[in-house]
């Protein structure tokens, strides 16, 4: 299992065939929200994506993991979605969907 899989597995990522880990979030509004304040206050841009690019209640930030993002890179993202969840009043658990989907 790659290391963002291994690290992230019990709250943010389920099994999947690629590098890019679909976040869901389930609401355009929050969405948008979770995404600046990844970049705005912790430095992290995550995609988000919404329709029409998604169906309408699927809306999601996509992370894409490269060879370097390293353990203190993922940590800190580890964190910083975990600060951003709380923040934005999403659920923990159930965010993330498979990356084959």
């Amino acid at each position: 299992m790659p290391l963002y899989r291994a690290r992230f597995h019990t709250a943010w990522v389920k099994n999947g065939r690629t590098h890019i880990v679909p976040v869901m979030v389930g609401d355009p509004e929050k969405c948008k929200r979770a995404s600046d304040l990844l970049l705005y206050e912790h430095g992290i841009y995550l995609q988000p994506i919404n329709y029409p690019t998604v169906p309408r209640g699927t809306e999601r930030l996509r992370i894409t993991a490269t060879p370097y993002h390293d353990d203190v890179l993922i940590d800190q993202l580890a964190e910083a979605l975990t600060d951003v969840w709380r923040r934005v009043a999403l659920p923990l658990e159930g965010c993330v969907i498979d990356a084959a989907e």
